[in-house]
């Protein structure tokens, strides 16, 4: 009987031991093997990576707005002024056009006429046409005692005579003008000294 209870005893150890077995195959034996449980940080960590992300995004795409927005301010001033340039320019052409006629009439008005009522019609055309001139901003360039300035007149005589002084415009041959800053003809004059 006894080797009856040493057999029954051994099978009931055994299971003990594949147990014991398993459990020990089961459990790592390095602290490399053991999985990590994931910490609370780490899914944190990603929602302010992405946070950060799209913050970077927004402030890229305010400063692309910001330089559009500074170019098209800048194309706009950029047309208004050529504009203006071109306004002026288209201006001045005409009224250089118109220039000669100018001349005519203050020829017309400068010689000797018997007929009055010719010579009030030329004088009369000639008041019109410098009552245009003044609404468009054309004015006549002073020239007689004033002194040479190179910008304004363009000197094609000199004299030297001791009662006009150093630069002065002694005689005006053909009168200047200009729209506002921009001279649109020099006036031709005779300088002394």
């Amino acid at each position: 009987m006894a080797k009856d209870k040493k057999k029954a005893a051994a099978p009931a150890e055994e299971p003990e031991q594949k147990k014991a077995a398993a459990a020990a195959e089961a459990a790592p034996e390095t602290p490399e093997e053991v999985p990590a449980e994931p910490a609370e940080t780490t899914s944190a960590e990603p929602e302010r990576d992405e946070k950060a992300e799209w913050e970077a995004r927004l402030k890229e795409e305010q400063d692309k707005y910001l330089r559009l927005a500074a170019e098209y301010d800048n194309y706009r001033k950029r047309s208004i002024k050529e504009r203006d340039a071109l306004r002026d320019d288209i201006r001045s052409a005409a009224i250089a056009d118109l220039l000669p006629v100018y001349d005519n009439l203050e020829r017309a008005l400068s010689a000797e006429c018997s007929d009055e009522a010719f010579y009030k019609g030329i004088e009369m055309t000639m008041t019109q046409l410098k009552a245009i001139f003044e609404s468009m901003g054309v004015s006549e360039i002073p020239a007689v005692g004033e002194t040479f300035d190179p910008t304004l007149h363009n000197a094609v005589m000199h004299v030297e005579d001791e009662k006009y002084g150093a630069g002065e415009i002694v005689q005006e041959f053909q009168k200047g003008f200009r729209l506002g800053d921009k001279v649109i003809r020099f006036s031709m004059v005779q300088v002394a000294n």
